[in-house]
């Protein structure tokens, strides 16, 4: 007679759903809860590295030097967008054009800036969102210029929001000094100087052998 074969079947344990927030939530959220508010859904941000955070460094001192002194606004990568009624982003940069309508001191801000800003990662899921899902949502929030800047590739694209709602390449460079900025008549971008500050940064990875870190 043969024995009986008794199969169990384990459980099968489902992650529980994420919660789902309003704009007015993700506002409020704690600092060291970071993340952009996507479909209601807060998703994680990566970590930026030195590369990413001495090109942004770059553009918000670029973008301050010519604005500030003429009336403008530029904002940092916490400001909080409501780009869409579910959805919220952080942009590395944004910036008001003297005489636009200005942000408001506190809470999420509906007011589209004349200008975001995104440095991209080395990350295709982090690329894609950028050059895909925040390009549709901010040429839907209405920000007339978006910046992307890749430094992996040494490039910087300048788009513009055309009549019909979607953005065109109203500029492209990789070196040299860009002049002629769209919508900033006068400032000269020295991208030259952007990749040599990005070289002057250490070797690729931070991690050293134990005893380097001591030494010195």
């Amino acid at each position: 007679m043969q024995g009986a074969v008794i199969i169990r079947q384990s459980a099968v344990s489902e992650a529980p759903a994420r919660p789902r927030l309003t704009l007015a939530d993700w506002t409020s959220l704690p600092e060291d809860e970071p993340g952009e508010l996507v479909d209601g859904v807060l998703a994680e941000e990566e970590v930026p590295d030195a590369v990413h955070e001495v090109v942004v460094a770059w553009v918000v001192g670029v973008l301050r030097s010519w604005l500030i002194a003429r009336g403008g606004l530029v904002l940092g990568s916490e400001a909080k967008f409501a780009v869409t009624s579910s959805s919220g982003r952080k942009p590395d940069a944004s910036a008001y054009l003297p005489g636009s309508r200005k942000p408001p001191r506190r809470g999420v801000i509906r007011v589209p800036p004349d200008i975001m800003v995104e440095v991209l990662s080395p990350s295709p899921r982090d690329a894609r969102r950028d050059r895909v899902e925040k390009l549709h949502e901010y040429a839907l929030f209405g920000v007339r210029w978006y910046w992307l800047i890749d430094p992996q590739a040494a490039t910087l694209d300048l788009l513009e929001l055309g009549a019909d709602g979607r953005y065109v390449h109203a500029r492209a460079a990789a070196d040299g000094v860009v002049s002629g900025v769209p919508g900033l008549e006068g400032l000269t971008l020295d991208l030259d100087a952007l990749w040599s500050e990005v070289e002057r940064l250490g070797p690729e990875s931070g991690e050293a052998p134990l005893g380097e870190q001591r030494s010195g």
